[in-house]
């Protein structure tokens, strides 16, 4: 139910909805399902735990269901969702982008990056995006539409598949998953974060449905900790409100990138409506009631954003409250006139902030070969 203020979205004219699947679905309501097509309501479990917990869609593998009825829930559960277009691998293999075809031809993209002691997931939750930011190369294309559920929670699903059988970054020796160091971290997804195409909470009820299904216990969901997702967004107050009462212990990561009204309304046009004194009195709200620190993003762009002044004045902003700035250099989009500020310049915009007392820190970049900002790869492939 959209709520009073916020921005909403329609499907384009003529789209197709996602077919239902068992991802879309609560488990009373794919008990139904099963039901519905004459099977017992519990063979809805068996499939659930298929999907969630051993990650297998292919029903011959379902070896304690009767044969007679795997076609027929496979066909009413598991629904062709997205296939990958490609894998794009750099950094050592250490970071996979991954462009998928949804079942109607649109694009996404996902990213998978492992590190030494965890493996974190960037995925998308929009076919594009409606916000318009000018540095974004998802921005820039527009919306498509928003993603189901099911197709949110899919990017995780074939992830965690491919890091459990070794799939991912080279750690695979002699036939078999790698073992020995850094084979935990090879297998393991560990963080989740809503960064990808797409503003999250402008795909509100998808984007928490999708929480749930990451985080309710097996065989349910894939039972990972709501402390390990992070939801980004530019600020729709409404819906970050909304959001700080679902009782969730996700991290909030609020995309700034401007300290002042006059550069963020240009920077992120939303502002025009939400203003950043009210986004960070929003933020404040969630973090008191989820108990979380917030994020706050903010992309380094040379001589628009990065002057010491517009970091002093950001650290007086944030000073005194449960935060962390996340600094990003820009990673520039092809014929953009926008590029990654200058290392000096960064170097001074870092220190007027933290002489506030206020946490921060400049994010490892990766994957800039790979057009590894979201929707470059998309964008190259349409």
């Amino acid at each position: 139910m959209p709520v009073p203020g916020e921005l909403t979205f329609t499907v384009p004219r003529g789209a197709k909805k996602p077919p239902r699947h068992l991802a879309d679905l609560t488990p009373a309501e794919r008990r139904d399902a099963a039901a519905a097509i004459g099977e017992k309501p519990f063979r809805a479990g068996q499939v659930s735990r298929h999907y969630f917990a051993r990650y297998a869609e292919d029903p011959a593998t379902w070896t304690d269901i009767p044969a007679a009825s795997r076609e027929k829930l496979a066909t009413e559960l598991l629904p062709d969702l997205m296939s990958v277009v490609r894998h794009i691998s750099c950094d050592g293999d250490m970071t996979r982008k991954t462009l998928w075809r949804l079942f109607d031809g649109t694009l996404v993209e996902s990213v998978l990056m492992r590190y030494p002691d965890r493996v974190t997931m960037c995925i998308s939750s929009q076919a594009g995006c409606g916000m318009n930011c000018p540095f974004c190369a998802t921005g820039q294309a527009g919306l498509d539409r928003n993603l189901s559920t099911a197709e949110i929670v899919h990017q995780i699903v074939a992830a965690m598949r491919d890091l459990r059988d070794g799939a991912v970054g080279g750690a695979v020796r002699d036939g078999e998953p790698a073992t020995g160091d850094g084979a935990g971290a090879a297998g393991r997804l560990t963080n989740i974060v809503f960064m990808g195409m797409g503003e999250p909470l402008a795909n509100y009820n998808r984007v928490v449905g999708s929480i749930r299904r990451l985080t309710d216990p097996e065989p349910d969901g894939l039972g990972l900790s709501q402390r390990g997702i992070t939801v980004s967004t530019v600020g729709l107050v409404p819906a970050m409100l909304r959001f700080a009462d679902e009782g969730f212990k996700c991290r909030l990561a609020v995309s700034l990138h401007a300290p002042d009204d006059e550069l963020r309304d240009t920077l992120v046009p939303v502002n025009t409506r939400w203003k950043v004194r009210e986004v960070l009195d929003a933020a404040w709200e969630y973090a008191a009631k989820s108990g979380r620190r917030v994020s706050i993003e903010y992309a380094l762009i040379r001589d628009i954003n990065d002057q010491a002044w517009r970091g002093d004045r950001l650290g007086r902003l944030l000073k005194g409250h449960p935060v962390h700035v996340n600094l990003i250099p820009l990673n520039p989009t092809p014929g953009s006139k926008w590029t990654a500020s200058r290392p000096e310049d960064e170097k001074a915009f870092v220190s007027a902030i933290a002489a506030h007392g206020v946490p921060v820190t400049v994010r490892d970049t990766r994957g800039q070969e790979i057009d590894g900002a979201c929707g470059q790869l998309a964008a190259a492939e349409r």
